[in-house]
């Protein structure tokens, strides 16, 4: 392997509006760890180097208080903030906007902090030991550009619709699109 430093941009900058509120920061029973913290610590094993946090900043404090002191003691953390008037020359946020723009825009708020090469995933979500493994020795064998897909069968929910990324990939597994499914 290189010697490449690995980062991990973890998002975390949007609301729900089934949850009313913070769900990143939410912790599991009497544990007291968000599944955010299990993601990180998975990301360390498998050799990640620096996390970077895409929050918005109107819950900074609350995010950095409840999180920062337990992640630090895992990884170097960083904070990028998602910001709708954040966009490249050219654009323009219109004035109606109300929510954050999404996951490119997200990952775009992140370019200041990043070192490459980097992963990415969403703060709510659960992906396992084995998939930072996966993505870290594809990353440090000098490959560039990434995607680590399940099934769709082992990603839909018993209990409420979600909305999935579905990857579309040509004859030799390479990204061509990704088709966002709704319910």
């Amino acid at each position: 392997m290189s010697n490449m430093s690995l980062n991990l941009v973890v998002l975390a900058a949007w609301m729900w509006s089934r949850y009313w509120g913070l769900k990143q920061l939410d912790t599991f029973w009497s544990w007291n760890h968000a599944l955010m913290e299990y993601s990180v610590y998975d990301a360390k094993r498998a050799w990640f180097e620096k996390v970077v946090f895409v929050i918005r900043k109107s819950f900074e404090e609350e995010f950095k208080e409840k999180m920062w002191k337990k992640i630090e003691k895992v990884l170097p953390v960083e904070y990028a903030f998602q910001d709708m008037n954040d966009l490249p020359e050219g654009f323009v946020c219109p004035e109606t906007r109300e929510k954050p723009w999404g996951t490119g825009h997200a990952v775009l708020s992140a370019r200041n902090c990043i070192d490459w090469p980097f992963a990415v995933i969403n703060a709510d979500d659960f992906y396992g030991r084995e998939s930072y493994e996966v993505i870290a020795n594809f990353l440090k064998n000098n490959h560039q550009n990434a995607i680590v897909g399940y099934k769709i069968s082992e990603v839909l929910s018993d209990f409420w619709t979600v909305s999935r990324g579905m990857c579309e990939l040509d004859n030799e597994w390479d990204l061509v699109a990704i088709h966002e499914t709704k319910k």
